[in-house]
């Protein structure tokens, strides 16, 4: 490889790498853009009342503790973690906001019985309601694949546990999962990556590594046009 064409290597790998993007950046999500919360709060409002209408929700939480749900998605935390902060938050009405399925233990106390019950399967299923799956929620014990396959087709839990070989709730959670991928897959993943263009800066970083790639292509093709000889 001659010195020419060593620079020109360096020049696609340069455009083509993801440093010149992603360098440092060490402050929070959405710093590129000087968003306003509220405006941002609400949008998630508007994403999260039209997503309520257009599909059935499987909680009786409210869209504010939907919209807590959804922060907490796209900044890591755990579905418990949410669960907490939900319940924790004085604003949001928690009389209306519990899952009508979720049981307290019979033996917990007076003050715990008294308290709204929000947990980390509230917190799931909302996210399935919401689209926002992630790829450990598609780590199934069975072909994850052949069970899109089967929910696209109309099975029953019956059917499904039957056809992979599993038990019925394992099967529930599962069919929650491969549900809620199908609906994003048919909405385009319009809401999940409205949510996460939101709330991230992923497209800001999909416009700049755009606008790297083809300058340093353009740079490149440069440095051929000016080294050819006739």
């Amino acid at each position: 490889m001659d010195e020419k064409t060593a620079e020109l290597r360096d020049l696609f790998v340069d455009a083509t790498g993801s440093e010149t993007v992603t360098e440092g950046r060490t402050a929070d999500r959405g710093s590129l853009l000087d968003r306003d919360d509220a405006t941002v709060g609400e949008r998630l409002a508007e994403l999260i009342a039209t997503m309520r209408d257009r599909y059935d929700f499987s909680t009786s939480l409210s869209d504010a503790a939907y919209e807590h749900v959804v922060r907490g998605h796209f900044t890591d935390e755990t579905d418990a973690a949410i669960a907490a902060a939900v319940v924790d938050d004085d604003s949001i009405d928690l009389d209306e906001g519990t899952s009508a399925d979720i049981e307290v233990a019979a033996d917990a106390d007076t003050e715990a019985d008294a308290a709204p019950h929000v947990d980390g399967t509230d917190v799931f299923r909302a996210r399935m309601d919401l689209h926002l799956v992630t790829d450990a929620d598609r780590e199934a014990p069975f072909a994850y694949d052949e069970l899109k396959r089967l929910v696209l087709a109309g099975a029953t839990d019956e059917e499904l546990a039957a056809e992979l070989s599993s038990d019925p709730e394992t099967v529930r959670r599962y069919r929650r999962v491969a549900a809620a991928d199908v609906a994003s897959m048919r909405a385009n993943h319009r809401f999940r990556d409205e949510f996460r263009d939101l709330l991230t800066d992923a497209d800001i970083e999909r416009s700049l590594a755009t606008d790297a790639r083809e300058d340093g292509l353009r740079e490149a093709a440069e440095d051929i046009e000016t080294d050819v000889s006739f």
